[in-house]
């Protein structure tokens, strides 16, 4: 930013005496290159369960569709999780009210959950380097929908009156996440990301701990034009000086999820199969008790649509 300062102020320090004395102009114009972002780092700003540094150009309006069947640990009796009971989905719009800043919503099936969110892109990865990472922050606000009786079970803590069950108050049906997400589009081919991300729930069960942090690792492969091959690899760690426990009980497990992605100028199609049953960050990354050495994988997809106004 600064040398782009100082070569405008020695511009038009320079310009006046550029031109000869009898009024003719013999200098050849000088053109600078602008350092452009890079092309299209992902698809789309989903990777099967995780957000990317993309955000779509300004005032788009982006439809999502987010769907997942049961695990696939039953096999054919229930045609591989498609007939299996705890299907869940989310239904979401996107908007992006300003360049690089969007705003969006959502309800999905599973607690009658219905989020909020924002995100924002700090830093643009530039094609000759001048930044050589993207980097974004997402959060939400995510709303239980559920009756009350779900939450006065004599078995809640919550955070305002800590270990005083069955005083419930509305602020407890809420929970946060926030993310620092950073990118680097190696080649046209692939594209790496991390991420490390905080979740907090107002309301959990007594032997449980409010707060989660874990670590995030995704990334795509392109095999064709429109098709890219995807993983997401998410960590939630377990930190003794944010718990609440002597011990951890039942801990958030680990999620690996890989998948393929089809993709237009305005559509994004992902199929996928990953270890995460929730679609809401939050969910995933604080109570995911699926197993991949057990085979507790579920399929599920991504549907996305762009329009610009």
């Amino acid at each position: 930013m600064k040398k782009n300062i100082l070569f405008i102020i020695l511009f038009f320090l320079i310009a006046p005496f550029t031109y000869a004395q009898d009024g003719t102009s013999d200098t050849t114009a000088v053109v600078v290159e602008k350092d452009k972002p890079v092309k299209s780092p992902f698809e789309s700003g989903y990777l099967i369960d995780a957000q990317t540094t993309v955000i779509q150009p300004l005032h788009t309006l982006e439809a999502i569709i987010q769907h997942k069947f049961g695990t696939i640990q039953n096999g054919h009796s229930d045609l591989w999780g498609i007939y299996a009971p705890g299907a869940n989905i989310r239904l979401g719009l996107n908007y992006v009210f300003a360049k690089n800043f969007q705003v969006g919503a959502g309800i999905v099936k599973k607690n009658m959950a219905s989020d909020l969110d924002v995100k924002w892109t700090l830093m643009q990865q530039t094609r000759k380097n001048t930044y050589p990472v993207a980097i974004t922050i997402f959060g939400n606000v995510a709303v239980d929908g559920r009756n009350i009786k779900e939450f006065e079970s004599g078995n809640v803590q919550v955070a305002h009156e800590l270990g005083q069950a069955n005083l419930f108050k509305w602020p407890d049906r809420l929970s946060y996440f926030s993310e620092l997400i950073v990118s680097r589009k190696f080649s046209e081919k692939l594209t790496l990301q991390t991420a490390i991300s905080f979740t907090h729930y107002n309301v959990v069960g007594l032997v449980y701990d409010h707060d989660n942090v874990a670590l995030h690792l995704s990334g795509r492969f392109k095999v064709s034009p429109q098709g890219s091959l995807m993983f997401n690899y998410d960590f939630p760690l377990k930190i003794k000086d944010i718990s609440e426990q002597w011990t951890f009980t039942n801990p958030p497990k680990q999620n690996l999820s890989f998948g393929y992605e089809v993709a237009t100028s305005a559509h994004s199609f992902q199929i996928y199969m990953g270890t995460y049953s929730g679609i809401l960050p939050q969910d995933n990354t604080m109570w995911n008790q699926n197993d991949l050495t057990k085979q507790q994988f579920v399929m599920g997809f991504v549907i996305t649509r762009l329009w610009g106004f």
